[in-house]
C-alpha cells in the first residue's frame, strides 16, 4: 500500500519570531488598523469575538460594534427566537452563526431577509462536501449577503470554500485552548503555518483569511496578521473579560469549547451516540473590562506594525521577514527577575 508521507515542519507562533524592519513611521499612533472581514466588508480593527456560547453576548457585541469590529452570533441556542431578536437588535451590524444541516438553509434565510449583514457557516471540519452545496444553495438565493465559512487548515481546502461561493475563510483546526481536536485525532496543522499556507492563496484569490484560535497575546495577533491574515478571531480572552457571555462565579468565568462534554451536555443531554468530546471546560480569572484587552491588543498590533516598518497590514505583510527560533528564545524574550 502507498502512503502519503509529507514531513514539512510546521509551525506554532511560538516557533518563529519576525524580523524588525527599517521604520520611518514617526508615531505608534499612525499607523491604519482597518482591515476585511470578507471580500466587501471592512473592519474598523482587526479582531473578531469568537462565536461561542461563552464569549458572545449583547454587552460584549456593543462594545465591539464601538470599537469597530464585527460581533458574530454563536448557533448554538435550541431557540431560533433568540437568534433573531438578536437580528432584530442588531440587523446589518451583525452576523450570525449556523451549521450544515438541510433545516439551517431556510433559517439562515429568514434572518438574511431580517437584516442580518451575514453568516459564519460553523463546523469543526469546514472541507467537506456538505459545506460546500450549503454555500452553494446560500449563494443561489442571496448572492448580495456575506457568507464566512471554516474552519480548515490546508491551501486546497482554503480554495475549495472560496470557490464555492465563500466570501472570508476561517483558518484554524485545534489551536484553540479548550480544543483536544489534535490530541483525540491526531489532525491538524500548526496554526502559524496554517495561516502561512492559506494566505498565499488568499492574496491570489482576494477573499479574506480570519485566523481562529491560538491567540495568547498582541504578539501572536501581530505573527498571524504578518503571516497573511486579515482578521484574527479570539475565544478565551474574550471569555474571560466581564461582558462575556461565560458564567462568572468568585472572580472566575467558565469557558468551554462547544465540542467539550460539558457543552454537549448542557446542549444535546449527553455526548451523540459513538462520538467522543474534543474539547474541555475550564473556570479562568476574570481579566477586566473588554475595552481595555481590546486597548491592549490594539496597542500590541500598533507598536508591531512600527517594529514592521509599516503603516498598516498590508505593509505589514509585504515587509514580513519570519525566523525560526528555539525554546531558548521564547524563555529569553521574557522576564526573568531572578537571574
Amino acid at each position: 500500500m502507498t502512503k502519503n508521507y509529507r514531513f514539512d515542519t510546521g509551525y506554532t507562533f511560538d516557533d518563529v519570531a519576525l524580523i524588525p524592519q527599517f521604520n520611518n513611521v514617526p508615531s505608534r499612533t499612525e499607523p491604519m488598523l482597518d482591515s476585511w472581514l470578507t471580500k466587501s466588508r471592512k473592519l474598523g480593527i482587526p479582531i473578531l469575538c469568537a462565536n461561542m456560547d461563552t464569549t458572545i453576548s449583547e454587552k460584549l457585541a456593543e462594545i465591539l460594534i464601538e470599537r469597530g469590529s464585527i460581533p458574530i452570533y454563536h448557533r448554538f441556542t435550541k431557540d431560533f427566537e433568540a437568534q433573531e431578536a438578536w437580528v432584530k437588535k442588531f440587523g446589518e451590524k451583525t452576523f450570525v452563526s449556523c451549521g450544515i444541516g438541510k433545516e439551517k438553509l431556510a433559517e439562515v434565510r429568514k434572518l438574511f431577509d431580517m437584516g442580518a449583514a451575514g453568516v459564519c457557516v460553523d463546523v469543526a471540519h469546514g472541507h467537506s462536501e456538505k459545506m460546500l452545496h450549503f454555500i452553494e444553495e446560500l449563494k443561489k438565493t442571496h448572492p448580495d449577503r456575506d457568507v464566512i465559512a471554516g474552519n480548515v487548515c490546508t491551501p486546497m481546502a482554503y480554495q475549495d470554500l472560496v470557490n464555492a461561493g465563500a466570501d472570508g475563510v476561517k483558518v484554524g483546526v485545534g489551536p484553540g485552548s479548550a480544543c483536544t481536536t489534535r490530541v483525540i485525532t491526531g489532525f491538524g496543522v500548526p496554526q502559524f503555518t496554517a495561516i502561512f499556507e492559506c494566505a498565499k492563496i488568499a492574496e491570489k484569490l482576494r477573499v479574506p483569511l480570519i485566523a481562529d484560535g491560538g491567540i495568547r497575546t498582541s504578539k501572536d495577533v501581530v505573527l498571524a496578521l504578518a503571516a497573511g491574515a486579515s482578521s484574527v478571531m479570539i475565544g478565551k480572552l474574550f471569555a474571560l473579560t466581564e461582558e462575556s457571555a461565560a458564567e462568572k462565579k468568585g472572580g472566575k468565568a467558565k469557558f468551554r469549547g462547544q465540542a467539550s462534554e460539558d457543552f454537549q451536555t448542557d446542549f444535546y443531554g449527553g455526548l451523540k451516540e459513538k462520538t467522543v468530546a474534543e474539547g474541555v471546560d475550564f473556570w479562568g480569572p476574570v481579566s477586566g473590562l473588554a475595552g481595555d484587552l481590546i486597548d491592549l491588543l490594539l496597542g500590541g498590533i500598533r507598536s508591531g506594525l512600527t517594529y514592521g516598518g509599516a503603516r498598516n497590514i498590508k505593509e505589514l505583510q509585504r515587509k514580513a521577514e519570519f525566523i525560526e527560533v528555539t525554546t531558548a528564545y521564547v524563555r529569553e524574550s521574557h522576564p526573568r527577575p531572578g537571574e
